[in-house]
């Protein structure tokens, strides 16, 4: 019985051909797709160099301890219970996108014209804190800066009249100068305490009425308690115009100060930066047991190797504040967009804090209530630490 040819061989090769133009077609087909994805969004949204390193900044120490316990399962055991690795779905579409799914802003900051201004992270969100609530900076205009207006001087005298009593309280106890107060944009006011009540909000600016008595007044409250600290109340905004620097320089000036207040004081263990924010009052201001304060918000800057220190000292600080006078405190905030500062000078010191009081609408009264509750809270956590 006869029998066709047998052609293994053949029928053989001819499979191997297919697949392997199957592959080359598909590969190819994959290549153009890739490259039309990421480049269909435009330059904003491509994967470059650039939004790799804006990718990178927001990978936290603990995603990249999960990333390397994949390969070393020992690493994972000093991560905290309740952290979760992070979804490899999400960062692979931020990373070729720039859109983070989790924050809509990163998608509205490129159709909005402004709201990258609003760019940043709340670690820790207090009562009624959101990304629409962030606090404002801004540079006044030029001509306000260094314009004299007029205020209730009666503020001044009541500060003279309380250090001396302070002075009476203390005398014979010298604690050593452990806490530094400076105040980077020293000439923000408080629109109750200007005589105008007219002044445009962007303007609410003066010479002595200002954000530095929060900080006097929060040295002798921390003298009271036992605590010595350093005031620096120097016109800040008068030298930026004598050295011909702008608004934006005020933390170069202010670092200055630190520095010089280091080499003098070698007790120095923590700086706090005061500010007043500019968001609206109803943002700025708590009723607590019947008084009125002007609320707190933590700012720290996150470039530098002690973020870690800082941010815990902030979120430890906003706890204890939130148990004690509930609601005062309005989180802990990391600025992150342009003009934003990345340092606050708090390099210089594993406890440096920016801190908030209050917001242009609040008066002076509310912002001392205020200070006096962040110097009792900050006593109770000085003195547990001292004797640990």
């Amino acid at each position: 019985m006869r029998q066709g040819p047998y052609r293994p061989a053949f029928k053989s090769r001819t499979s191997s051909f297919r697949k392997y133009l199957f592959t080359s077609v598909t590969g190819v087909l994959s290549i153009f797709i890739m490259a039309s994805i990421l480049t269909a969004f435009g330059p904003g949204y491509s994967l470059s160099s650039a939004s790799i390193s804006d990718f990178s900044d927001h990978l936290t120490g603990e995603m990249l301890v999960h990333v390397i316990g994949t390969e070393n399962r020992y690493l994972t055991q000093e991560l905290p219970e309740d952290s979760a690795p992070p979804q490899l779905s999400s960062l692979v579409f931020e990373l070729a996108t720039s859109i983070d799914p989790d924050d809509p802003r990163s998608l509205l900051a490129r159709e909005l014209p402004g709201i990258a201004l609003f760019g940043g992270e709340i670690l820790v969100a207090g009562e009624g804190t959101d990304f629409t609530t962030m606090p404002m900076e801004s540079a006044p205009p030029a001509e306000v800066m260094m314009e004299e207006r007029e205020a209730a001087t009666e503020r001044l005298e009541e500060m003279d009249e309380m250090k001396e009593a302070i002075a009476e309280l203390t005398a014979g106890k010298d604690p050593p100068k452990t806490v530094h107060i400076i105040h980077s944009h020293n000439r923000e006011s408080f629109l109750p305490e200007l005589k105008d009540p007219d002044i445009p909000r962007h303007e609410v600016f003066h010479e002595s009425v200002n954000i530095t008595l929060a900080g006097e007044r929060l040295g002798q409250e921390l003298a009271k308690r036992g605590i010595g600290s350093v005031v620096d109340t120097s016109d800040v905004t008068s030298e930026l115009r004598t050295r011909g620097w702008q608004y934006g320089r005020s933390y170069d000036m202010s670092r200055e100060l630190v520095e010089e207040a280091i080499s003098e004081h070698e007790d120095l263990k923590f700086f706090f930066d005061l500010h007043r924010d500019s968001v609206p009052r109803e943002v700025t201001t708590a009723t607590i047991n019947g008084e009125v304060y002007a609320r707190t918000f933590f700012v720290i800057g996150r470039n530098h190797e002690s973020f870690e220190k800082n941010k815990a000292l902030a979120e430890d600080l906003h706890s204890r504040i939130e148990e004690k006078f509930p609601g005062l405190s309005r989180g802990v905030f990391v600025p992150d967009g342009p003009g934003s500062n990345s340092l606050y000078n708090q390099d210089l010191s594993e406890n440096s804090l920016v801190v908030e009081f209050g917001g242009i609408d609040n008066t002076l009264d509310e912002v001392y209530r205020s200070v006096e509750a962040f110097a009792e809270v900050f006593a109770d956590f000085y003195f547990e630490k001292d004797e640990s």
